[in-house]
């Protein structure tokens, strides 16, 4: 899985060059985006065919990408955590502890996101 995720954000930064000439900026789709882990809002919006949705599904596809991320930052973690002689490298404790950082960072969010669209379904 971590192969397939590492592949698709290189394919989406190798989009990125062609950026730099004046080129087409729909590169990356809507669906590409959420599972991509993507899923502020305010980043989403920028799709017109996710300002067409229902709040509902908006939030619907908020919450898959919300588990997208965490399931990358798992996936991560695990990944610094199994290398070879893991006790013996110290310098891996910071990746570590940032990637905590950013799973609690995530979690919030989400949080504040379910808060969010759960009173604004009931309005």
């Amino acid at each position: 899985m971590s192969i397939y995720i590492n592949s698709q954000c290189y394919n989406v930064f190798m989009s990125l060059d062609g950026l730099k000439d004046g080129g087409e900026t729909n590169f990356l789709t809507l669906q590409k985006a959420i599972e991509l882990g993507e899923y502020q809002p305010e980043f989403l919006s920028k799709y017109p065919e996710f300002q067409k949705l229902s709040k509902h599904a908006q939030f619907q596809l908020i919450r898959q990408a919300i588990d997208n991320r965490e399931r990358q930052l798992i996936s991560h973690w695990a990944e610094i955590n199994n290398v070879l002689d893991f006790s013996k490298k110290p310098e891996l404790q910071e990746p570590l502890k940032n990637l905590e950082m950013q799973r609690k960072l995530l979690m919030a969010d989400k949080e504040r996101l379910y808060m969010e669209f759960a009173q604004s379904e009931t309005t």
